[in-house]
């Protein structure tokens, strides 16, 4: 009976030793059963008016490219502004803008360097200048979907349907929101593949499932855009790598939530070389980890102090480690489970259960990414790389951080530049 109970116990510790990989992974299975996809708002359009802001570092080769896409967007000319900031510029980026039709903005400042300098001179600039009521943030190397802006402006006039201040049927008017950002190069290569499906759990399962749930879906640094009444509450004094998980964590704090535009577009080029993956997606993660350093604990004291529905969503999501981490605390927590159930000839069933839940959430996120990603069958075939990629992301992490403690401007090469 002595040994019995024993058993028992450690059966009981082992489940409690997994249950901070349970909850995370519990997180990602709540959003993944609510990432449904939602019906587009039906609100007649104001006559609302955009400032379309194109950070820009050496973008030289493909600025025009960029520029000529929004230009052709389905939304009245004299409603729209197009305004590129060369940010410390050292080649032609500036006049390649301005043949293309772009107002541009120059800045050099070799003290503050980064893309979150560059988006607060151009937000300060397009709240002085008086043209725009909202402003909205396209990268470089993007191009964008005919609706974008119908899209925002639908948004900004507000949903119907929802429940604002406790009156169902109500309008809630959008002061920030996030376009579906996803990528324009899903064959190039089996990482690019795999990249698409991460970032279809990242961006559209996650950002689905949170916008059902009525809490901030999260900003993404592509496909943003805010009003002036949001910028003048809440100034963008975001200077980090993240920039935009930055600002977000400060806009719910300060109460708007970040809502989720799924049926506009703004397609970005993943590299699918190897040297420029590993420094892009170093920035990424290094950014990432010093915001779960910073903001992830207080975010979650304050949400559960106040209640917060947002607060403890963004709490979880800066906490959440990166999916590759995840996989293998689950995968260890299930190996740990069963090595000890079959040493000790004991079932171990609550541990087993417990690690069985955890690989069976991620395995389901996994899934929901992949048939949302739209990359097919190939796509499917080709997560038999994804231990490797698992591994690659691992490694990365544990090479350290380099220009995101900075938060300085590093242009990752694009497909095609060095052919």
């Amino acid at each position: 009976m002595h040994v019995v109970t024993s058993w028992t116990w450690l059966d009981v510790a082992l489940c409690v030793a997994q249950l901070p990989v349970a909850v995370a992974c519990g997180y990602l299975l709540t959003l993944t059963l609510r990432s449904y996809r939602p019906q587009p708002p039906t609100t007649r359009i104001g006559p609302r008016k955009f400032d379309i802001i194109i950070p820009a570092h050496n973008e030289e080769l493909g600025i025009a490219r960029t520029v000529k896409n929004l230009s052709e967007v389905d939304y009245p000319a004299h409603l729209r502004r197009i305004i590129v900031v060369a940010d410390n510029c050292s080649d032609a980026t500036a006049q390649k803008a301005r043949e293309a039709g772009a107002f541009v903005l120059e800045r050099q400042d070799t003290t503050k360097r980064g893309k979150g300098y560059a988006l607060a001179h151009a937000f300060e600039f397009s709240q002085q200048d008086g043209f725009a009521e909202a402003v909205v943030v396209v990268d470089a190397d993007t191009v964008v979907s005919p609706n974008l802006l119908t899209a925002f402006a639908k948004r900004i006039e507000g949903v119907e349907g929802k429940e604002v201040d406790g009156v169902k049927g109500g309008l809630e008017a959008a002061h920030a929101m996030q376009a579906h950002y996803g990528v324009m190069n899903p064959t190039a290569s089996w990482r690019t593949r795999l990249m698409t499906i991460a970032l279809g759990m990242f961006h559209k399962v996650r950002s689905q499932g949170r916008e059902a749930l009525g809490v901030s879906c999260g900003l993404r640094g592509n496909g943003m855009c805010f009003t002036h009444h949001a910028l003048a509450k809440v100034p963008h004094d975001a200077f980090s790598v993240v920039e935009d998980l930055e600002y977000g964590i400060r806009l719910a704090r300060n109460g708007f939530r970040v809502h989720y535009v799924w049926e506009a577009d703004v397609l970005g080029e993943m590299v699918s070389a190897e040297k420029q993956s590993r420094s892009q997606r170093q920035r990424w993660e290094g950014g990432r980890a010093q915001m779960r350093k910073l903001h992830g604990w207080p975010l979650l004291k304050d949400g559960l102090r106040k209640r917060d529905g947002t607060l403890l969503d963004i709490a979880m999501d800066v906490l959440v480690p990166p999916l590759s981490q995840l996989v293998l605390a689950a995968v260890g927590c299930a190996v740990m489970a069963g090595a000890f159930a079959w040493w000790s000839h004991n079932p171990m069933p609550w541990a087993l259960g417990v690690a069985g839940f955890s690989v069976a959430s991620l395995g389901a996120y996994v899934l929901r990414g992949w048939w949302v990603s739209g990359v097919g069958v190939r796509g499917l075939l080709d997560l038999a790389w994804a231990p490797v990629y698992v591994v690659w992301k691992v490694w990365l992490m544990l090479r350290g951080p380099g220009a995101e403690k900075r938060g300085e401007w590093v242009r990752t090469s694009r497909e095609g530049e060095n052919r």
